[in-house]
């Protein structure tokens, strides 16, 4: 399962990753979304590749995140995350779980990296695959 932050805005944007980010609901900085590892999912995610950082969660990760930052759809209900996690696993989405699609998170303690949100991450900044490191970056996000 794929783990998608968006970490730049969207002024001066065209409205073709606009409305990309607005599918995949990356509506603000720093949401995360999840996404399963299909052909569509990475099509979306390299459209938006450079106002995004992505990679393959964790299963340790996911509850981590589930337990702390998941809200429910109908507000006064409680999220039981281990349902959410074995939902999860057997392919259902947030949605059917009843859990908002979003995950609204902090901004990384000690920032992002050294060149900053405007360099791939392979190059030394943060945007980009960062395949198995994305469990990192949202430990510190949490």
């Amino acid at each position: 399962m794929y783990a998608v932050i968006r970490i730049r805005g969207t002024i001066n944007v065209s409205p073709k990753i606009t409305s990309a980010l607005e599918v995949m609901n990356l509506r603000r900085i720093n949401n995360l979304s999840l996404w399963p590892e299909n052909e569509q999912s990475k099509k979306m995610i390299r459209v938006v590749k450079d106002y995004t950082t992505f990679g393959v969660i964790d299963d340790s990760v996911l509850e981590e995140l589930i337990k702390s930052k998941a809200k429910p759809i109908v507000s006064g209900q409680k999220v039981n995350s281990k349902e959410v996690i074995e939902g999860l696993k057997k392919g259902k989405k947030l949605k059917e779980l009843g859990v908002k699609n979003c995950f609204r998170l902090n901004p990384p303690k000690k920032g992002f990296e050294r060149k900053g949100i405007k360099v791939a991450y392979n190059i030394g900044g943060a945007l980009g695959d960062r395949k198995e490191e994305i469990n990192s970056l949202i430990k510190r996000m949490l």
